[in-house]
C-alpha cells in the first residue's frame, strides 16, 4: 500500500443504513474502485455497517483499512449541528444504549413528518419511507425520495425546498441530543468526535467561530477541513479555522451515491500545515 501521506483517505460517506444508495458491499467496491485506503462509514445514528463492511473487506484482495464511524444529529441554538463519530468501540454497552435513545428521536421525527405530510394531502409516507429504508435508519431523504417516486416533485432537492427543509409545511424540530453530548457519547466510547461539514449550516463566519469555540471546550477533537465539493476559499477559510481553533484535521466526502456532487475519495488531501485526525491512529 502507499505511503501514509499518500493515500486516500474518506471519512465521512453514507451506505443503506440510513441515507446512502449503496449497500454496504457496493460501497466497498466503489472505495476499492476509487483507490481509496482508508474508509469510515459515517450513518445517521447507527454503526450497523461497521461489522458488515468488515466482513465484506475479508473477501476482497484489494486492502482496504476501515474505521468505524457515525453521523450524530445535533441540536445547538435554532441549528441542527451534526457530529461525525471516528474509531469508537461500538461494542461499547453504554454506546450502544445511547444510540438507542437517538435513534427512538429519529423514530418520532419520522412519523410527525409523515403526520404533516399527510396534512398536506400525502397518505402512508412513513410506510413508504420505510420500505425505501429497509434495515436502516429513516432520515429525510427517505420522505423526499417518497415524493419523488409519488410525481410529487421532479427531483429531490424540490421536496426538500417545497416540503422538508426548515420552515416548510412537514419539516419538524427533532429533539435531538446537544453537541456535548454527543462529544461525550463518542469520547467515552473511545473515539474522536469531529464536527461534520461546516460550511453546509447556514450561519455566518462569526457563528461559525462561536460553534467551533463551543465544541472545542466540549472537548471535541477536530473538524472536516474538506468535505463534498467544496470551493478552494473555503477550503482556505476552513484550513485558518481549524489551527485557529487548535482542532485537528479531518476530511471526508460525504458521498451519498453515484453522479451526485461528490465522489469517494476524491480531493480530500489536507493541508500539510494541519494535524491529521487520525495523527495517532495504526492506519497499517
Amino acid at each position: 500500500m502507499s505511503t501514509l501521506s499518500a493515500r486516500k483517505i474518506d471519512l465521512h460517506c453514507h451506505s443503506r443504513f440510513s441515507d446512502g444508495r449503496l449497500t454496504v458491499a457496493e460501497l466497498i467496491d466503489r472505495a476499492h474502485n476509487m483507490q481509496v485506503d482508508v474508509l469510515a462509514i459515517t450513518d445517521h445514528d447507527t454503526v450497523e455497517a461497521t461489522e458488515v463492511a468488515k466482513a465484506y473487506q475479508a473477501t476482497q484482495s484489494r486492502p482496504l483499512t476501515l474505521i468505524p464511524g457515525i453521523e450524530l444529529s445535533t441540536k445547538w441554538h435554532n441549528f441542527e449541528i451534526h457530529v461525525v463519530g471516528l474509531n469508537m468501540n461500538i461494542h461499547d454497552e453504554l454506546f450502544q444504549k445511547r444510540l438507542l435513545q437517538q435513534q427512538a428521536s429519529r423514530d418520532e421525527r419520522a412519523q410527525r413528518i409523515s403526520d404533516k405530510l399527510a396534512k398536506a394531502g400525502f397518505a402512508d409516507c412513513l410506510q413508504d419511507a420505510a420500505a425505501l429504508a429497509g434495515d436502516g435508519q429513516i432520515t429525510r431523504a427517505h420522505f423526499a425520495r417518497v415524493l419523488l417516486n409519488r410525481g410529487v416533485v421532479d427531483e429531490m432537492q424540490k421536496a426538500f425546498d417545497k416540503y422538508l427543509g426548515k420552515g416548510e409545511r412537514a419539516y419538524v424540530t427533532s429533539q435531538w441530543i446537544d453537541i456535548a453530548t454527543a462529544i461525550r457519547w463518542i469520547s467515552e466510547a473511545g473515539g474522536k468526535a469531529v464536527l461534520a461539514h461546516p460550511c453546509l449550516y447556514d450561519m455566518s463566519t462569526k457563528w461559525l467561530r462561536r460553534l467551533l469555540a463551543e465544541f472545542k471546550a466540549a472537548g471535541g477533537h477536530g473538524m472536516e477541513v474538506i468535505h463534498g465539493n467544496l470551493d478552494p476559499q473555503r477550503r482556505q477559510l476552513l484550513a485558518g479555522l481549524c489551527a485557529e481553533h487548535e482542532l485537528q484535521a479531518s476530511a471526508g466526502s460525504d458521498f451519498h451515491m453515484p453522479g451526485r456532487w461528490t465522489e469517494l475519495g476524491k480531493n480530500l488531501t489536507l493541508p500539510p500545515e494541519l494535524v491529521p485526525i487520525w495523527h495517532d491512529w495504526d492506519l497499517n
